[in-house]
């Protein structure tokens, strides 16, 4: 019990110490709550002054600035003016003099432009004189090219009168065969098979069945034949080139063909190949126009396969040509060959020959060799025996109108021919 009165006593002491220190703390505090109150209102009263001061300043410096405004207006007009009444003198005065100048220069100007525009002027007079020239020389040219013209449409006229000529002339078989062995003639001519030598036209052989006449036989090396036979058939081609339409065009170009066919086999039946005994087993049938054959064949492409079953050759002059430029060949070969033998004679013969002119040739430099050697003993004796004793006559003083030139020895010497003789040519 007598623990217990003392931890009643320390709380109590200390319970009144916590509350005289809270009272302290509590006056203190409301003290200085009290100054900061008054501090707070005397600063708010300063700061409405200073509110009143900043109010009465502004409407000061609204004031000056409207005067301000007010007076720099009244300045900047009346200066505005006195710089334009000045800038309008100084205006005037810059203006009368650029006029002044600008006269001047404009006068310069015009002579200039004159001057410059002069040769322009004097040259489109010229442009105009030629152009007038050139349009009377063109009406002239255009009545001449109008004349020519007309020129041209008479020939062609002419021309077209003598194509129906020449359509109606090859419609006739007689003259259509009568070109075509003329074609035939002139190819051979102009593949070098000369008419005398090398082909024969119209020959006949007696047969059984009656006189064989193939057109031409071209003979080739060894004896050989050629049967050549020529063919024109025209007379639907050229309906057909005639034509107006489309469809009678295709039944002639039809018929043509039909015509080519039958004439492949007409010339099949003849047989040539057996009636001459030279010639090979088949026979060349010579249309005399490439455009007849390719017209054909552009309607039965068989027609060119056909033929060649039945023994017979379809030839065009430009196929024909190359025909007889290889039988032309064969036949220079075969003249080469048997002037082989020949050939062989003049080139023994010439090899002797060549042989006993560098015999010849031979002794020439041999006879050289021993006339250079005398003639470089001869300048040698010059240099060292003669010229020094002329010499001593311009020592004395004697003047020459020319000197004596230095003469040089001859190092070159004829090559021996003996030595560029090969072992075979010694042979």
């Amino acid at each position: 019990m007598a623990q217990d009165v003392p931890l009643f006593a320390f709380i109590l002491i200390t319970a009144l110490a916590a509350l005289t220190g809270g009272s302290i703390v509590y006056f203190y505090l409301h003290r200085r709550i009290s100054k900061l109150s008054e501090k707070n209102i005397e600063l708010n009263t300063m700061l409405e002054m200073e509110r009143a001061a900043q109010s009465e300043k502004l409407d000061t410096l609204e004031q000056a600035r409207t005067q301000l405004t007010e007076t720099f207006g009244y300045l900047s007009s009346q200066a505005l003016k006195h710089n334009n009444e000045e800038f309008l003198k100084l205006a005037q005065e810059n203006l009368k003099q650029f006029q002044t100048k600008a006269q001047g220069e404009l006068a310069q100007k015009q002579q200039a432009i004159e001057n410059l525009v002069k040769p322009i002027k004097d040259a489109l007079e010229k442009t105009e004189k030629q152009i007038r020239t050139i349009e009377h020389e063109r009406k002239e040219a255009y009545g001449a090219l109008t004349q020519h013209l007309e020129t041209m449409a008479q020939t062609q006229q002419a021309l077209q009168g003598e194509t129906r000529n020449l359509v109606k002339a090859l419609s006739r078989p007689e003259v259509r065969g009568q070109w075509g062995e003329m074609t035939l003639k002139r190819l051979a001519e102009l593949a070098g098979m000369v008419e005398h030598c090398d082909f024969f036209e119209q020959e006949h052989t007696q047969t059984e069945d009656g006189t064989m006449r193939p057109d031409m036989i071209v003979r080739m090396p060894g004896g050989r034949e050629i049967v050549v036979d020529v063919k024109t058939p025209l007379d639907a081609y050229l309906s057909a080139v005639e034509a107006t339409d489309d469809q009678e065009r295709e039944t002639q170009l039809l018929r043509h063909t039909k015509n080519v066919r039958k004439r492949v086999q007409e010339l099949a039946t003849k047989g040539y190949w057996n009636q001459f005994k030279n010639a090979p087993d088949f026979v060349v049938l010579f249309i005399p126009g490439d455009q007849f054959l390719s017209a054909a064949l552009d309607n039965d492409y068989s027609l060119l396969e056909n033929a060649m079953q039945q023994k017979v050759i379809l030839a065009t002059p430009t196929s024909f040509v190359a025909l007889l430029r290889a039988v032309a060949y064969g036949w220079r070969q075969e003249s080469l060959a048997e002037n082989a033998e020949h050939i062989k004679e003049v080139g023994e013969d010439l090899y002797g020959r060549l042989a006993t002119f560098a015999e010849h040739l031979g002794k020439l430099g041999k006879n050289l060799n021993t006339s250079v050697q005398h003639y470089n003993k001869a300048v040698a004796s010059f240099d060292t025996r003669v010229l020094p004793s002329a010499r001593k006559f311009t020592e004395m003083g004697i003047s020459t109108k020319k000197n004596v030139e230095h003469i040089e020895q001859v190092d070159t010497t004829p090559r021996n021919l003996e030595s560029q003789n090969s072992p075979a040519d010694k042979h």
